[in-house]
């Protein structure tokens, strides 16, 4: 029997303004009991602000807020919670902070209590705890800390970023909520606790309304989506990405329609108002009005902001080889991060680095890039090396200065493929206007501030792209994009992220640490390296520094069914279909390649061709290049799909 359908929270005419930018213009929607909601939007659309309206951190310029009688709220915010000396109890039991003071003074009182004063301080408290139903907020805590599996007793310095994320779930939930907020909760989450918060949001029973830029997540735990665009919210029923995408720009074609219909209207009564003075005397007044009430009409429009346009500046091409490890060790106070690892990275390579927190992803990278001392093995650089270091600009950015200042650094000019750009021109490719642009990044949103380190990391020519978690904070149109430029780009990339979809879209191969200094390689994206029965495990402890694992099929687990066990041990065994179809195709990919090659080597052994003007010399040479270029890396893939095929 289903559940009833009952209002939460009720948004009527909500309007929010900051200056002259509209957040929200009379927006009107309501969340439901069940309701899963996804709410996305461009970075500073407001998505944050309308979480503070909600909660009451905030009041709007006009409008309300109604919470339906009974219905209580609670947030997990995006911020990690600090690494104190508190214990995971007692941060659950702050969830209700003001009823624990209450059984505190009450215990505290029943101890010491010996006069007719302390008998009414306990009734007074007796009669709170009882209104609360306070006797049972210690079992609840209980119930919670059991059912995520919280070690009750450790501090929060103890813990790892992803379950101090865990407690602060509990001390949500402790509240009891009718809707619980979440903005971007798989931020500082690596896969295992993601999988896990998405089974927990799954058990919940009341409604969620969540941020996230994780379309693997949106996908998993949504029902619906609401879309903040310029003041305004649109639903959408379904959480499918590729169906929201269509629906969203079918509703902004629809739009675009609408407007040019409208200014036709208008610039027809603009043209009948400019006519002689014969007209003048004896035009209608009425029709006066309806032409001013269009002007102001018109005036008031938010038109769509330009879609983000950067393009990644590529600098000259390295060697071939790019990077070579050999038996590679390194540990930090006798934990092994790295044991007997070697690789070869080539010019083109497409690789994640894919492991729980505290593995040693980023102590990996600083030994590639020749920041750390390897203990034990070698590391060899290529040459012609251009690096660009995604997490170091982290540090290199100033919370108290401007956008501009960041960027530019007091320069009015900035190069970008050898050519001088006016750095109010090259931020405008990130969405940023010219008043934005003066901007302290301290009054930016999470993802504002992302999009400034990747105009920092972008202005700068590179062959060898290293990404520490860049799609954090990222609204999903810019997303989209990096994902598009990363898969143009000619160089090698080295990118660390937990985002499923992205390493999916983005990576041709895979590092993977499986804990205790284990580091293998895989072929493939996240979906191929997970179909062939391959998982990460989380820390069972709760501590920082987690491993992670290899399974086929967990051989120790009583709940295995033994008839599953075959499938599974078939499934490493065999290549995925995209990888499949990909080996198949390849051949013919190879033949067409070298036949234009053979066309190409026949017109440059011509005598005339030399005669040629240069700069046509010059073109029809480097397209040669990149043709022999293609040609390798090509072949190069065929091997080692083939091999992997063998491996099978």
């Amino acid at each position: 029997m289903g559940l009833t359908v009952m209002a939460v929270v009720i948004l009527e005419e909500l309007s929010l303004h900051y200056g002259e930018q509209v957040i929200l213009d009379k927006v009107n929607f309501t969340i439901n009991n069940r309701d899963r909601i996804c709410l996305v939007g461009r970075n500073g659309a407001g998505k944050s602000s309308l979480f503070k309206l909600l909660l009451g951190q905030n009041l709007p310029d006009s409008g309300v807020v109604r919470i339906e009688s009974g219905c209580t709220l609670a947030e997990l915010p995006q911020a990690l919670p600090a690494a104190d000396d508190r214990n995971v109890m007692d941060v659950v039991l702050s969830g209700k902070a003001e009823l624990s003071k209450v059984l505190h003074d009450y215990n505290e009182l029943a101890m010491t209590a010996h006069d007719e004063s302390d008998m009414k301080k306990l009734e007074r408290l007796q009669n709170i705890i009882e209104a609360e139903d306070g006797w049972s907020l210690q079992q609840k805590a209980d119930a919670i800390v059991e059912k995520l599996k919280l070690p009750a007793e450790k501090t929060m310095a103890e813990l790892s970023g992803g379950w101090r994320r865990r407690v602060m779930l509990g001390r949500a939930l402790l509240c009891e909520p009718d809707l619980l907020l979440l903005d971007e909760p798989t931020n500082h989450l690596d896969i295992p606790a993601i999988e896990w918060l998405e089974e927990q949001l799954a058990d919940f029973n009341g409604a969620v309304l969540f941020i996230t830029h994780d379309r693997a997540f949106m996908e998993k735990v949504a029902n619906q989506v609401i879309d903040l665009d310029r003041g305004s919210v649109y639903k959408y029923d379904g959480s499918d990405y590729e169906g929201l995408v269509t629906w969203r720009e079918k509703r902004l074609e629809d739009e675009d329609r609408v407007n040019a219909l409208f200014d036709k209207r208008l610039a027809e009564e603009e043209k009948w108002i400019r006519q002689g003075i014969k007209a003048r005397r004896t035009r209608n007044e009425g029709r006066v009005r309806a032409l001013k009430a269009l002007r102001n009409e018109r005036g008031a429009r938010v038109n769509l902001q330009g879609k983000s346009q950067f393009d990644v500046e590529s600098a000259d091409r390295s060697g071939k080889a790019v990077i070579e490890a050999k038996n590679v060790a390194y540990a930090f106070k006798d934990k092994p991060i790295v044991n007997d690892f070697s690789t070869n990275i080539q010019r083109a390579d497409r690789i994640g680095l894919l492991g729980v927190n505290g593995t040693g992803k980023s102590t990996l990278l600083r030994l590639l890039l020749k920041q750390l001392e390897p203990q034990s093995g070698t590391i060899k650089q290529g040459t012609k090396l251009e690096i660009a270091y995604f997490d170091q600009l982290r540090a290199e950015i100033d919370m108290e200065k401007n956008i501009i200042d960041n960027l530019a650094e007091g320069r009015e000019f900035i190069e970008i493929n050898g050519k001088e750009k006016h750095v109010l021109s090259y931020l405008s490719d990130f969405l940023f206007t010219p008043a934005r642009s003066r901007t302290p990044l301290k009054a930016l949103s999470g993802g504002e501030v992302s999009r400034v380190m990747l105009a920092k990391l972008f202005s700068k020519p590179a062959n060898l792209l290293i990404l520490d978690e860049p799609t954090n904070d990222l609204d999903v149109e810019t997303l989209e994009l990096l994902e598009q430029r990363l898969m143009d780009f000619k160089g090698t990339l080295l990118v660390v992220s937990h985002d499923r979809a992205f390493l999916d879209n983005v990576v041709t191969s895979l590092i993977v640490f499986e804990g205790q200094g284990e580091v293998t390689e895989h072929v493939g994206g996240y979906s191929d390296w997970f179909a062939r029965g391959f998982r990460l495990q989380e820390d069972p402890a709760g501590l920082k520094a987690s491993a992670s694992h290899k399974v086929e099929v967990s051989a120790s687990s009583e709940a295995v069914n033994s008839e599953a066990i075959p499938v599974a041990k078939k499934a490493v065994k065999k290549l995925s279909y995209k990888l499949q179809r990909e080996l198949e195709t390849l051949p013919v990919v190879i033949e067409e390649i070298e036949a234009f090659i053979g066309i190409l080597k026949s017109e440059i052994a011509d005598p005339g061709f030399y005669s040629q003007d240069s700069k046509v010399v010059a073109d029809k040479l480097a397209e040669l290049d990149q043709k022999e270029s293609e040609l390798e890396s090509n072949e190069e893939r065929w091997l080692e799909l083939e091999a992997m095929k063998e491996e099978g």
